[in-house]
Protein backbone atom coordinates (compact mmCIF):
# COMPACT_ATOMS: atom_id res chain seq x y z
CA UNK A 1 0.00 0.00 0.00
CA UNK A 2 2.83 2.39 0.81
CA UNK A 3 4.32 1.77 -2.62
CA UNK A 4 1.07 2.64 -4.40
CA UNK A 5 0.52 5.74 -2.27
CA UNK A 6 3.95 6.95 -3.20
CA UNK A 7 3.34 6.09 -6.86
CA UNK A 8 0.15 8.19 -6.92
CA UNK A 9 2.04 11.31 -5.95
CA UNK A 10 5.04 10.70 -8.15
CA UNK A 11 5.43 13.59 -10.59
CA UNK A 12 1.75 14.39 -10.15
CA UNK A 13 1.15 16.21 -6.90
CA UNK A 14 1.03 19.99 -7.21
CA UNK A 15 1.63 21.89 -3.99
CA UNK A 16 -0.99 24.53 -3.27
CA UNK A 17 0.13 28.16 -3.33
CA UNK A 18 -0.56 28.44 0.40
CA UNK A 19 1.64 25.46 1.27
CA UNK A 20 4.43 26.45 -1.11
CA UNK A 21 4.53 30.00 0.28
CA UNK A 22 4.44 28.75 3.88
CA UNK A 23 7.20 26.21 3.29
CA UNK A 24 9.39 28.74 1.47
CA UNK A 25 8.99 31.34 4.21
CA UNK A 26 9.68 28.88 7.03
CA UNK A 27 12.86 27.64 5.33
CA UNK A 28 13.93 31.25 4.70
CA UNK A 29 13.43 32.16 8.38
CA UNK A 30 15.55 29.23 9.57
CA UNK A 31 18.25 30.03 7.02
CA UNK A 32 18.27 33.65 8.15
CA UNK A 33 19.19 32.49 11.64
CA UNK A 34 22.29 30.73 10.28
CA UNK A 35 21.00 27.15 10.42
CA UNK A 36 22.48 24.85 7.72
CA UNK A 37 20.04 23.93 4.96
CA UNK A 38 20.03 20.19 5.86
CA UNK A 39 19.03 20.97 9.44
CA UNK A 40 16.46 23.46 8.16
CA UNK A 41 14.77 20.73 6.13
CA UNK A 42 14.74 18.43 9.19
CA UNK A 43 13.13 21.18 11.28
CA UNK A 44 10.58 21.90 8.54
CA UNK A 45 9.65 18.21 8.41
CA UNK A 46 8.56 18.28 12.05
CA UNK A 47 6.21 21.17 11.29
CA UNK A 48 4.41 19.32 8.52
CA UNK A 49 4.26 15.84 10.08
CA UNK A 50 0.46 15.78 9.60
CA UNK A 51 0.86 16.18 5.84
CA UNK A 52 2.22 12.88 4.39
CA UNK A 53 2.97 14.42 0.98
CA UNK A 54 5.14 17.17 2.44
CA UNK A 55 6.81 14.72 4.79
CA UNK A 56 7.75 12.47 1.84
CA UNK A 57 8.90 15.54 -0.08
CA UNK A 58 11.10 16.86 2.74
CA UNK A 59 12.43 13.37 3.50
CA UNK A 60 13.50 13.05 -0.12
CA UNK A 61 15.30 16.42 0.09
CA UNK A 62 16.97 15.43 3.35
CA UNK A 63 18.20 12.13 1.89
CA UNK A 64 19.62 13.83 -1.19
CA UNK A 65 21.42 16.53 0.81
CA UNK A 66 22.81 13.95 3.21
CA UNK A 67 24.44 12.44 0.13
CA UNK A 68 26.15 15.75 -0.53
CA UNK A 69 23.77 17.23 -3.10
CA UNK A 70 22.80 20.90 -3.11
CA UNK A 71 19.30 22.10 -2.22
CA UNK A 72 18.57 22.84 -5.89
CA UNK A 73 19.74 19.38 -7.05
CA UNK A 74 17.63 17.81 -4.30
CA UNK A 75 14.58 19.75 -5.51
CA UNK A 76 15.30 18.80 -9.11
CA UNK A 77 15.77 15.09 -8.41
CA UNK A 78 12.84 14.54 -6.02
CA UNK A 79 9.77 12.87 -7.55
CA UNK A 80 7.07 13.74 -5.02
CA UNK A 81 5.96 17.26 -5.92
CA UNK A 82 5.94 19.13 -9.23
CA UNK A 83 7.53 22.53 -8.64
CA UNK A 84 7.43 25.49 -11.09
CA UNK A 85 10.55 25.81 -13.27
CA UNK A 86 11.05 29.45 -12.29
CA UNK A 87 10.98 28.48 -8.60
CA UNK A 88 13.72 25.87 -8.99
CA UNK A 89 15.80 28.14 -11.21
CA UNK A 90 15.60 30.89 -8.61
CA UNK A 91 16.80 28.44 -5.95
CA UNK A 92 19.71 27.36 -8.15
CA UNK A 93 20.96 30.90 -8.73
CA UNK A 94 20.30 31.89 -5.10
CA UNK A 95 22.50 29.05 -3.82
CA UNK A 96 25.29 30.03 -6.17
CA UNK A 97 25.10 33.68 -5.10
CA UNK A 98 24.60 32.97 -1.38
CA UNK A 99 21.19 34.69 -1.23
CA UNK A 100 18.93 31.67 -0.72
CA UNK A 101 16.98 33.07 2.25
CA UNK A 102 16.27 36.38 0.47
CA UNK A 103 15.07 34.66 -2.71
CA UNK A 104 12.87 32.24 -0.74
CA UNK A 105 11.23 35.21 0.96
CA UNK A 106 10.61 36.75 -2.48
CA UNK A 107 9.20 33.48 -3.82
CA UNK A 108 6.83 33.20 -0.86
CA UNK A 109 5.65 36.74 -1.41
CA UNK A 110 5.10 36.22 -5.13
CA UNK A 111 3.23 32.94 -4.70
CA UNK A 112 0.99 34.51 -2.04
CA UNK A 113 0.28 37.57 -4.17
CA UNK A 114 -0.72 35.44 -7.13
CA UNK A 115 -2.89 33.26 -4.90
CA UNK A 116 -4.62 36.34 -3.46
CA UNK A 117 -5.53 37.58 -6.93
CA UNK A 118 -6.86 34.16 -7.97
CA UNK A 119 -8.79 33.79 -4.71
CA UNK A 120 -10.28 37.24 -5.11
CA UNK A 121 -11.48 36.40 -8.61
CA UNK A 122 -13.05 33.16 -7.37
CA UNK A 123 -14.73 34.95 -4.45
CA UNK A 124 -15.95 37.66 -6.80
CA UNK A 125 -17.64 35.00 -8.93
CA UNK A 126 -19.37 33.20 -6.04
CA UNK A 127 -22.23 35.69 -5.59
CA UNK A 128 -22.86 36.22 -9.34
CA UNK A 129 -22.73 32.47 -9.82
CA UNK A 130 -25.26 32.01 -7.02
CA UNK A 131 -27.57 34.56 -8.67
CA UNK A 132 -27.27 32.80 -12.03
CA UNK A 133 -28.12 29.40 -10.51
CA UNK A 134 -31.11 30.77 -8.57
CA UNK A 135 -32.38 32.68 -11.61
CA UNK A 136 -32.13 29.58 -13.82
CA UNK A 137 -34.03 27.53 -11.22
CA UNK A 138 -36.69 30.22 -10.82
CA UNK A 139 -37.22 30.60 -14.56
CA UNK A 140 -37.30 26.82 -15.00
CA UNK A 141 -39.86 26.51 -12.16
CA UNK A 142 -42.08 29.19 -13.67
CA UNK A 143 -41.89 27.70 -17.18
CA UNK A 144 -42.50 24.10 -16.10
CA UNK A 145 -44.95 24.58 -13.20
CA UNK A 146 -46.63 28.00 -13.17
CA UNK A 147 -47.00 28.60 -16.92
CA UNK A 148 -48.71 25.22 -17.69
CA UNK A 149 -51.39 25.89 -15.03
CA UNK A 150 -52.19 29.30 -16.48
CA UNK A 151 -52.08 27.85 -20.00
CA UNK A 152 -54.77 25.34 -19.04
CA UNK A 153 -57.10 28.20 -18.16
CA UNK A 154 -56.49 29.88 -21.51
CA UNK A 155 -57.13 26.60 -23.35
CA UNK A 156 -60.54 26.20 -21.66
CA UNK A 157 -61.54 29.71 -22.69
CA UNK A 158 -60.45 29.00 -26.31
CA UNK A 159 -59.00 32.49 -26.59
CA UNK A 160 -56.46 33.56 -29.21
CA UNK A 161 -53.18 34.17 -27.40
CA UNK A 162 -50.63 36.94 -28.14
CA UNK A 163 -47.39 35.89 -29.87
CA UNK A 164 -45.32 36.61 -26.74
CA UNK A 165 -47.51 34.33 -24.65
CA UNK A 166 -47.31 31.57 -27.24
CA UNK A 167 -43.51 31.85 -27.22
CA UNK A 168 -43.34 31.52 -23.41
CA UNK A 169 -45.71 28.56 -23.46
CA UNK A 170 -43.61 26.89 -26.16
CA UNK A 171 -40.46 27.42 -24.06
CA UNK A 172 -42.21 25.89 -21.04
CA UNK A 173 -43.37 22.86 -23.04
CA UNK A 174 -39.90 22.38 -24.52
CA UNK A 175 -38.17 22.64 -21.13
CA UNK A 176 -40.66 20.29 -19.50
CA UNK A 177 -40.26 17.69 -22.23
CA UNK A 178 -36.50 17.86 -22.75
CA UNK A 179 -35.01 19.03 -19.42
CA UNK A 180 -33.13 15.74 -18.94
CA UNK A 181 -31.70 15.87 -22.47
CA UNK A 182 -30.65 19.50 -21.89
CA UNK A 183 -28.91 18.58 -18.61
CA UNK A 184 -27.07 15.69 -20.27
CA UNK A 185 -26.05 17.94 -23.16
CA UNK A 186 -24.63 20.57 -20.77
CA UNK A 187 -22.64 17.93 -18.85
CA UNK A 188 -21.30 16.29 -22.04
CA UNK A 189 -20.48 19.65 -23.63
CA UNK A 190 -18.62 20.81 -20.49
CA UNK A 191 -16.64 17.58 -20.35
CA UNK A 192 -15.68 17.73 -24.03
CA UNK A 193 -14.80 21.41 -23.73
CA UNK A 194 -12.55 20.77 -20.71
CA UNK A 195 -10.89 17.84 -22.49
CA UNK A 196 -10.23 19.94 -25.61
CA UNK A 197 -8.70 22.74 -23.55
CA UNK A 198 -6.37 20.26 -21.84
CA UNK A 199 -5.35 18.27 -24.92
CA UNK A 200 -5.61 20.52 -27.99
CA UNK A 201 -3.14 23.41 -28.16
CA UNK A 202 -4.93 25.02 -31.11
CA UNK A 203 -8.30 24.87 -29.33
CA UNK A 204 -6.76 26.20 -26.13
CA UNK A 205 -5.12 29.04 -28.07
CA UNK A 206 -8.46 30.00 -29.67
CA UNK A 207 -10.23 29.86 -26.29
CA UNK A 208 -7.58 31.98 -24.55
CA UNK A 209 -7.66 34.45 -27.44
CA UNK A 210 -11.42 34.76 -26.96
CA UNK A 211 -11.00 35.32 -23.21
CA UNK A 212 -8.64 38.23 -23.86
CA UNK A 213 -11.34 39.89 -25.97
CA UNK A 214 -14.00 39.69 -23.24
CA UNK A 215 -14.56 43.23 -21.87
CA UNK A 216 -12.92 43.88 -18.47
CA UNK A 217 -12.36 40.16 -17.82
CA UNK A 218 -9.82 39.96 -20.63
CA UNK A 219 -8.08 43.03 -19.27
CA UNK A 220 -7.85 41.41 -15.83
CA UNK A 221 -6.19 38.33 -17.38
CA UNK A 222 -3.70 40.45 -19.30
CA UNK A 223 -2.81 42.57 -16.27
CA UNK A 224 -2.31 39.51 -14.05
CA UNK A 225 -0.04 37.83 -16.60
CA UNK A 226 2.07 40.99 -16.98
CA UNK A 227 2.33 41.28 -13.19
CA UNK A 228 3.54 37.67 -12.90
CA UNK A 229 6.05 38.12 -15.70
CA UNK A 230 7.41 41.37 -14.22
CA UNK A 231 7.77 40.02 -10.71
CA UNK A 232 9.49 36.77 -11.67
CA UNK A 233 11.83 38.58 -14.06
CA UNK A 234 12.83 41.09 -11.38
CA UNK A 235 13.48 38.34 -8.81
CA UNK A 236 15.55 36.27 -11.25
CA UNK A 237 17.64 39.24 -12.39
CA UNK A 238 18.32 40.32 -8.80
CA UNK A 239 19.28 36.70 -8.06
CA UNK A 240 21.97 36.81 -10.73
CA UNK A 241 20.18 35.28 -13.72
CA UNK A 242 20.98 36.94 -17.04
CA UNK A 243 18.26 39.11 -18.54
CA UNK A 244 17.77 36.78 -21.51
CA UNK A 245 17.42 33.69 -19.33
CA UNK A 246 15.19 35.53 -16.85
CA UNK A 247 12.62 36.66 -19.42
CA UNK A 248 12.71 33.22 -21.04
CA UNK A 249 11.87 31.53 -17.74
CA UNK A 250 9.30 34.18 -16.78
CA UNK A 251 7.56 33.91 -20.14
CA UNK A 252 7.26 30.16 -19.74
CA UNK A 253 5.21 30.38 -16.51
CA UNK A 254 2.34 32.38 -18.03
CA UNK A 255 -1.03 30.62 -18.10
CA UNK A 256 -2.56 32.38 -21.10
CA UNK A 257 -1.04 30.66 -24.13
CA UNK A 258 -1.65 33.66 -26.42
CA UNK A 259 0.35 36.07 -24.25
CA UNK A 260 2.93 33.34 -23.56
CA UNK A 261 3.46 32.81 -27.31
CA UNK A 262 3.95 36.55 -27.83
CA UNK A 263 6.55 36.73 -25.05
CA UNK A 264 8.33 33.64 -26.41
CA UNK A 265 8.47 35.19 -29.89
CA UNK A 266 9.95 38.36 -28.36
CA UNK A 267 12.50 36.28 -26.40
CA UNK A 268 13.55 34.55 -29.63
CA UNK A 269 14.34 37.96 -31.14
CA UNK A 270 16.15 38.94 -27.94
CA UNK A 271 18.42 35.89 -28.24
CA UNK A 272 19.24 37.01 -31.77
CA UNK A 273 20.49 40.34 -30.43
CA UNK A 274 17.45 42.60 -30.74
CA UNK A 275 16.09 44.78 -27.94
CA UNK A 276 13.39 43.11 -25.87
CA UNK A 277 11.16 46.20 -25.93
CA UNK A 278 11.41 46.41 -29.73
CA UNK A 279 10.53 42.71 -30.05
CA UNK A 280 7.57 43.09 -27.69
CA UNK A 281 6.26 46.04 -29.70
CA UNK A 282 6.44 43.81 -32.78
CA UNK A 283 4.93 40.60 -31.39
CA UNK A 284 2.92 41.74 -28.37
CA UNK A 285 -0.52 42.43 -29.80
CA UNK A 286 -2.10 41.60 -26.42
CA UNK A 287 0.56 43.34 -24.32
CA UNK A 288 -0.03 46.80 -22.89
CA UNK A 289 1.96 49.48 -24.73
CA UNK A 290 2.88 51.21 -21.48
CA UNK A 291 4.48 47.90 -20.37
CA UNK A 292 6.65 47.85 -23.50
CA UNK A 293 7.60 51.52 -23.02
CA UNK A 294 8.58 50.89 -19.40
CA UNK A 295 10.85 48.01 -20.44
CA UNK A 296 12.42 50.23 -23.10
CA UNK A 297 13.19 52.79 -20.38
CA UNK A 298 14.71 50.06 -18.20
CA UNK A 299 16.90 48.87 -21.06
CA UNK A 300 18.16 52.40 -21.73
CA UNK A 301 18.98 53.06 -18.06
CA UNK A 302 20.20 49.50 -17.29
CA UNK A 303 17.63 49.34 -14.46
CA UNK A 304 15.45 46.56 -15.86
CA UNK A 305 15.12 44.73 -12.52
CA UNK A 306 13.89 47.85 -10.71
CA UNK A 307 11.49 48.73 -13.55
CA UNK A 308 10.11 45.17 -13.54
CA UNK A 309 9.61 45.24 -9.78
CA UNK A 310 7.73 48.55 -10.02
CA UNK A 311 5.62 47.23 -12.88
CA UNK A 312 4.70 44.16 -10.85
CA UNK A 313 3.52 46.30 -7.93
CA UNK A 314 1.61 48.57 -10.29
CA UNK A 315 -0.15 45.74 -12.12
CA UNK A 316 -1.02 43.78 -8.99
CA UNK A 317 -2.63 46.91 -7.51
CA UNK A 318 -4.35 47.70 -10.81
CA UNK A 319 -5.80 44.20 -10.93
CA UNK A 320 -7.20 44.47 -7.43
CA UNK A 321 -9.05 47.61 -8.49
CA UNK A 322 -10.29 45.97 -11.70
CA UNK A 323 -11.60 42.95 -9.82
CA UNK A 324 -13.49 45.23 -7.42
CA UNK A 325 -14.96 47.05 -10.43
CA UNK A 326 -15.84 43.73 -12.07
CA UNK A 327 -17.68 42.61 -8.95
CA UNK A 328 -19.53 45.91 -8.52
CA UNK A 329 -20.74 45.76 -12.14
CA UNK A 330 -21.55 42.05 -12.23
CA UNK A 331 -24.05 42.05 -9.36
CA UNK A 332 -26.47 44.73 -10.64
CA UNK A 333 -26.25 43.42 -14.23
CA UNK A 334 -27.21 39.90 -13.14
CA UNK A 335 -29.98 41.15 -10.86
CA UNK A 336 -31.35 43.25 -13.75
CA UNK A 337 -31.14 40.23 -16.06
CA UNK A 338 -33.08 38.06 -13.60
CA UNK A 339 -35.70 40.78 -13.16
CA UNK A 340 -36.14 41.19 -16.92
CA UNK A 341 -36.49 37.42 -17.49
CA UNK A 342 -39.08 36.95 -14.75
CA UNK A 343 -40.86 40.18 -15.72
CA UNK A 344 -41.05 38.99 -19.35
CA UNK A 345 -42.71 35.72 -18.28
CA UNK A 346 -45.17 37.50 -15.98
CA UNK A 347 -46.14 40.04 -18.66
CA UNK A 348 -46.57 37.24 -21.23
CA UNK A 349 -49.03 35.53 -18.88
CA UNK A 350 -50.91 38.73 -18.01
CA UNK A 351 -51.43 39.93 -21.60
CA UNK A 352 -54.27 37.45 -22.37
CA UNK A 353 -55.96 38.40 -19.09
CA UNK A 354 -55.81 42.09 -20.02
CA UNK A 355 -57.21 41.21 -23.45
CA UNK A 356 -60.10 39.33 -21.84
CA UNK A 357 -60.93 42.30 -19.60
CA UNK A 358 -60.81 44.74 -22.53
CA UNK A 359 -63.05 42.42 -24.60
CA UNK A 360 -65.57 42.22 -21.76
CA UNK A 361 -65.72 46.02 -21.59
Amino acid sequence: EGFFNKFNFKRKHVLSAKHLASLSRNIAIYLKSGTPIVNVVRLAKTQYEKDPVLVDFLTSLETSMDEGKSYYVALESQEIIELPAFYKQSIKVAEESGSLSEVLFEMARFVEEGDKVESKVKQALIYPGFIVIISVLMVAFMLTTVVPKITGMFTQLKQELPGVTKAVIAMGDFLGAYWLAIAIFVIVFSSIFGYMVRTSESFKFTYHKFLLKVPLFGNIIQTFELARFSYITSVLIRSGVTFVHAVKLAGGILDNVVIRAQFQAAVKDLVEGKKFSTSLAKHGKNIDKSFTQAIALGEETSEVAMVMENLAELYFEENRNKIDLFLSLMEPVLILFVGVMIGFIVVAMLLPIFSMNLGAM
